[in-house]
C-alpha cells in the first residue's frame, strides 16, 4: 500500500499545482517510484479531437517527468473554471466518493507514494445536490495527511491559521506549511513565516520563490513528511 500526502491552500491560485508538481519531481528524480492524483479538476481545454484534458495533471507531468499515464490521474475533469460542485451541475458527470477513492487505492497498489492535490482551498464543495461532497470528505476518505500551500505575501497570516485551525478541527493532520511566492529577504515575507508558525504551531516546511525548479526539501524529508 501506497504512503502520500495530500496537498491543499488557502485559496485557488496560489500555487498547489505548481509546488505540487516540484514535491512530485524531486521524489521521482530520487529514483522513488511516485504518481499523482487529483480527485476533480475544472477550467480545462480539450485537445483536437475534442477531449477534455486535465491541465494540472499535464503540469505535474511535464514538470516532473514522471511516466504515469494522464488518464489515471483525475477521475472527475470539467470544461468550465468553477468549483466542481458547479461544473458538475452544469455539465454533469458529479462526484461520487467511491470512484475517487477506487482510483487513489489502485494507484496506491502500484506505486510507493501518491502524492495527492486538492481543489481550491479546503472549504471546496466537491458535490452539492442530493449528495454532498466537500474536500475535507476526500482528505479523509483517502486517509492522508496534508500540507498547506499559501501565499508569502500581504493577508497570508489570516489565511494560513485560518486553513489550519479549519483542518485541525476536523481532525485533519497537517504536517506543515509552504509558502510560495517567496521573496528571501523581504523583511514583511520572513516576518509572515514567523508569524504563520507561531500562530499555528505547524512548521514552514520549505519556501518557494517564482520560477524555482527546485525545491528545498531532500528527498528524504518528503519521505518523513509523506511517511
Amino acid at each position: 500500500m501506497s504512503k502520500g500526502i495530500f496537498v491543499t491552500g488557502t485559496g485557488t491560485d496560489i500555487g498547489k499545482t505548481y509546488v505540487t508538481a516540484l514535491i512530485v519531481k524531486k521524489l521521482h528524480e530520487a529514483g522513488i517510484d511516485t504518481a499523482y492524483f487529483k480527485a476533480a479538476v475544472s477550467g480545462n481545454d480539450r485537445d483536437e479531437s475534442g477531449r477534455l484534458i486535465p491541465g494540472d495533471a499535464a503540469f505535474v507531468k511535464r514538470i516532473s517527468g514522471i511516466p504515469q499515464p494522464l488518464d489515471t490521474m483525475c477521475p472527475y475533469i470539467y470544461e468550465m473554471a468553477v468549483s466542481p460542485h458547479l461544473a458538475a451541475k452544469l455539465e454533469g458527470h458529479p462526484v461520487e466518493l467511491e470512484t475517487v477513492k477506487a482510483g487513489y487505492d489502485k494507484l496506491s497498489g502500484e506505486h510507493e507514494y501518491v502524492i495527492c492535490e486538492g481543489s481550491g482551498g479546503i472549504v471546496c464543495p466537491i458535490r452539492y445536490d442530493d449528495k454532498v461532497i466537500m474536500l475535507e470528505d476526500i482528505v479523509k476518505a483517502l486517509g492522508l495527511p496534508a500540507l498547506v500551500i499559501a501565499d508569502a505575501g500581504l493577508g497570508t497570516i489570516n489565511s494560513a491559521v485560518l486553513t489550519c485551525e479549519y483542518m485541525k478541527a476536523r481532525n485533519i493532520e497537517v504536517r506543515g506549511i509552504i509558502l510560495n511566492n517567496f521573496h528571501k529577504g523581504d523583511v514583511m515575507e520572513e516576518d509572515n513565516k514567523a508569524m504563520c508558525e507561531k500562530l499555528t504551531d505547524l512548521p514552514v516546511i520549505a519556501c518557494v520563490a517564482e520560477n524555482d525548479r527546485d525545491i528545498a526539501l531532500s528527498a528524504e524529508e518528503l519521505r518523513i513528511i509523506c511517511d
